[in-house]
């Protein structure tokens, strides 16, 4: 082996991290560096892809210089990266607008008339990305339709990690995994989808070239080889999206052995070895490498709604924390453990920001129903708790309609620290979840595809290696019946309430 050290890279939604690892996979270094989320009116979230790249360089340079090794021994970077994300540049690389993320959703009206006038569901079958404005084919629609001039004096339209990596050596090259988010990419030929091209109004030159995940990228440019502390000769892995590569660096790559993770936000996946798409459009599907494929779902509320019961209705509760000095998440789950499992009957469903999978309705609101004189609001905390596990539950559902029973159930995330959430979870799923040892998921598993793509190591199953397991969950069998019944009711609900969740978004936007 060249040296004993690689370097993962996760450029995220907040945040870029990058972290050191031991070829072993034993952490050495890390360092984190946060930016701006701006949204100056409705549907605009951007970023500064100038601050973005700051990040990689600085977080890069940091772990290079805290763990104190001799940069040599660094046998490659390899990179994570958020998905959906979009920047118009001009012919010297200079971006011509912020990086829209994943969260914009200006395109939404858009994103309709491709579902309804385009073709949209046919496109989704074979581009494996739900109709969403998170979709580059979404935002590219808008603002070929909506910007005209911008979308003109535009040389390529790019994500951010392309951008970094055209900062970084002057060329444009996006990852499978990356550009099998876009919408626009046929998942069985590995190129560029012509009908998707056809609605976005833009020609293969204004992307990027596809290539495999594992493509390894030298020649670094020499100023920025200096500020990072690396040699110029250290190969650069292009690397895949955060959600794949969370997949495989908590050690969930093997047929039926699902990922659940649930931070602000939340997803499930599971691996795949062959593109599979949904005939219902429930899932998404994702290159990790071309014998590698991640379905799954993402969903929009997860941990923050936890925060909203807080902040909304728990000012007492927030009032007793800081006076014994505790964390106010760990009051709340202690009085939500009072409650039996299902809430006394009462059900909430949690789309306070819409909902990606499995609904795809930017339009979907939260809801409590069943609410009787009986219900305390203790009921309230425990069925906001299982409301976010129902609605990940419901993603399941489709995954097993399409591949059939997954098995144990590999979980990560803020949600994890609570023994309470951890059981919900294997109680509602009737599945055995463990929670892996391993933080720094998606890192590390850029760094796990990295190693495999210098041929380092001969499988990413090395993985297994490098995950224990902190937690394991059996599900209660007693309250496994109580889950089922609530869930069908849950699911029914949600399905009914389309046209009113309509009605009430064009009332709020009209009124608030």
């Amino acid at each position: 082996m060249s040296g004993n050290f690689v370097i993962g890279v996760d450029i995220g939604t907040t945040s870029t991290k990058s972290v050191l690892f031991h070829t072993s996979g034993k952490l050495v270094a890390s360092c984190g560096m946060e930016y701006p989320l701006f949204s100056p009116k409705p549907g605009v979230a951007e970023q500064d892809p100038e601050q973005i790249f700051a990040a990689v360089v600085g977080t890069i340079k940091q772990v290079v210089s805290d763990s104190g090794i001799d940069p040599s021994d660094v046998v490659c970077v390899s990179f994570s990266s958020a998905m959906h994300s979009l920047i118009a540049v001009d012919a010297q690389g200079q971006p011509l607008t912020a990086c829209m993320t994943w969260a914009d959703n200006r395109s939404a009206r858009w994103t309709e008339r491709i579902r309804e006038e385009m073709n949209g569901h046919r496109l989704y079958l074979r581009t494996g990305t739900p109709l969403h404005p998170m979709s580059p084919l979404s935002k590219l629609t808008w603002l070929r339709h909506e910007e005209q001039e911008l979308f003109a004096k535009a040389h390529k339209f790019i994500s951010i990690k392309e951008y970094v990596f055209y900062k970084l050596f002057k060329r444009y090259v996006i990852d499978y995994s990356i550009a099998s988010a876009t919408g626009l990419f046929h998942l069985e030929r590995l190129t560029w989808d012509e009908e998707a091209l056809q609605v976005a109004g833009v020609t293969a030159d204004k992307l990027s070239e596809p290539v495999p995940t594992t493509r390894a990228m030298t020649g670094l440019d020499p100023a920025w080889a200096k500020q990072m502390n690396l040699p110029e000769s250290v190969p650069f892995v292009v690397g895949a999206s955060d959600g794949v590569l969370s997949n495989l660096g908590v050690n969930a790559i093997d047929p039926g052995t699902v990922a659940v993770t649930i931070g602000t936000s939340g997803a499930i996946r599971t691996v795949t070895d062959r593109p599979v798409t949904d005939p219902k459009g429930r899932i998404f599907c994702y290159a990790l490498t071309e014998r590698h494929w991640v379905i799954g779902g993402p969903v929009n509320n997860g941990g923050m709604i936890f925060r909203w019961v807080r902040d909304q209705l728990c000012a007492a509760e927030m009032e007793t924390a800081v006076r014994l000095g505790r964390d106010p998440y760990d009051i709340l789950t202690e009085i939500a453990s009072r409650v039996k499992p299902g809430a006394g009957g009462l059900i909430f469903h949690p789309y306070l920001t819409g909902e990606r999978a499995p609904l795809w309705d930017a339009n979907a609101r939260g809801s409590f129903f069943g609410l009787g004189l009986h219900h305390k609001k203790e009921h309230m905390i425990r069925a906001v708790l299982e409301g976010v596990i129902f609605n990940l539950y419901t993603v399941f559902m489709a995954l097993q309609e399409l591949i059939g029973q997954p098995g144990k159930i590999q979980a990560t995330g803020g949600f994890a620290r609570s023994e309470l959430w951890r059981q919900m979870m294997a109680d509602i799923f009737d599945r055995e979840v463990y929670v892996p040892e391993s933080v720094e998921s998606s890192c590390l598993g850029a760094a796990i595809l990295g190693l495999y793509a210098l041929g380092e190591v001969d499988s990413l199953h090395v993985v297994s290696r490098m995950v224990g397991a902190s937690h394991h969950h059996a599900p209660n069998q007693d309250y496994v019946p109580i889950y089922r019944d609530l869930s069908r009711i849950y699911v029914r609900i949600s399905r009914l309430m389309k046209e009113e969740y309509g009605e009430i978004a064009a009332f709020q936007r009209k009124y608030l």
